[in-house]
C-alpha cells in the first residue's frame, strides 16, 4: 500500500463508497422518474410510448438494481445512525456492516421472484 493512503480498502471504506454510488444510483432514478412522469403533461401518448419501452427484460434487471440499492443504502444507512449516535457503535462497526450485507442478500434473494418474474416469462414462457 501506498504511504500516505487514507482509504485502507477494508470494510468501512467500502461501505462508504457503496453508500455513495447507491445514493447516486437513487437519485438518477427519481431524475428520470420526474421527467418521464411530467411527460403526461405534456403529451399522453409520448408518456405510453414511454412506458411501453420499460417493459422488456433488461428495464427489469435495472429495476432490480434499483432495488437492491435503495434497500442496501436504507439498511446501511441505519447502520451510520447507530454508529454515530450509539456510544458502542464505532466498536461495533463492522459486525453491524456484516449484518447489514447479510440482511441485504436474505431480503434481495426475496425481492428476485416478484421483481423478475416477469421478465422470466417474457422470456422463457410460462
Amino acid at each position: 500500500m501506498p504511504a500516505g493512503t487514507l482509504y485502507r480498502g477494508r470494510e468501512g471504506m467500502w461501505s462508504w463508497v457503496a453508500h455513495r454510488v447507491t445514493g447516486v444510483v437513487i437519485f438518477f432514478f427519481l431524475f428520470v422518474h420526474v421527467l418521464d412522469t411530467a411527460l403526461v403533461r405534456v403529451s399522453p401518448e409520448a408518456y405510453d410510448e414511454v412506458v411501453a419501452t420499460y417493459k422488456n427484460p433488461i428495464v427489469a434487471l435495472m429495476e432490480y438494481g434499483l432495488v437492491a440499492s435503495v434497500l442496501f443504502h436504507a439498511l446501511n444507512g441505519l447502520r451510520v445512525i447507530a454508529v454515530d449516535f450509539w456510544s458502542k457503535g464505532p466498536r461495533y462497526q463492522k459486525q453491524m456492516l456484516w449484518t447489514v450485507v447479510g440482511i441485504w442478500v436474505v431480503l434481495m434473494a426475496g425481492a428476485m421472484y416478484p421483481v423478475l418474474g416477469h421478465a422470466v416469462e417474457q422470456l422463457f414462457g410460462k
